[in-house]
């Protein structure tokens, strides 16, 4: 029997987007596969969690892709934003926590990729008059971040309704972000 890598991959970001301290037992049984399926596909958690992080990534920068950064009023261009990571949003809370991911040397470059296209967004809006300037474009991206990860942990968590995840998130960003006009 051929194993689809790709779906195991999504089978385990969904278990593990739900439970973090998930075993490879319950990860192979989640993707519906053996244990020792799973390990030759990866040879431990640490070689999963490694692939997942590629997945995230590449969905992540698909998202920004999707989202046309540079098209359009900043404050409109964050909206689609977190439209388009809506649904990758459990898989990069879970990683945000996998402290191995951001320790020493071994951070992946693409982290620091997506950063940047983040911050440039935020300084963009910036020097257009839309975001205020009091906040640093990385704080503001560490605080996108940081309410689509909660948001996703509460929708799952079913504190919060999946319907209202992309407005709280852009209700509460935005109008923190905004630069006020003054009369």
């Amino acid at each position: 029997m051929s194993v689809d890598r790709a779906q195991v991959l999504r089978d385990a970001a969904a278990l593990l987007s739900r439970k973090a301290t998930a075993t490879m037992d319950e990860v192979a049984r989640a993707a519906g596969i053996g244990r020792a399926t799973l390990h030759r596909h990866f040879a431990g958690r640490d070689a999963l969690v490694r692939a997942l992080e590629e997945l995230g990534l590449q969905e992540m920068e698909a998202a920004l892709d999707r989202a046309g950064l540079d098209d359009g009023p900043e404050d409109e261009v964050v909206r689609r934003l977190i439209a388009e990571v809506e649904h990758v949003a459990p898989l990069l809370s879970f990683l945000v926590t996998e402290n191995q991911l951001f320790e020493g040397d071994q951070q992946h470059v693409g982290w620091a990729r997506i950063d940047a296209r983040v911050s440039a967004l935020f300084r963009s809006g910036q020097e257009h008059g839309v975001f205020r300037i009091d906040l640093t474009p990385a704080w503001l991206t560490e605080a996108f971040y940081g309410l689509v990860g909660s948001g996703a942990w509460a929708v799952q968590d079913g504190r919060v309704a999946a319907k209202d995840f992309q407005y709280m998130i852009a209700e509460l960003l935005l109008g923190g972000a905004r630069r006020s006009v003054e009369k």
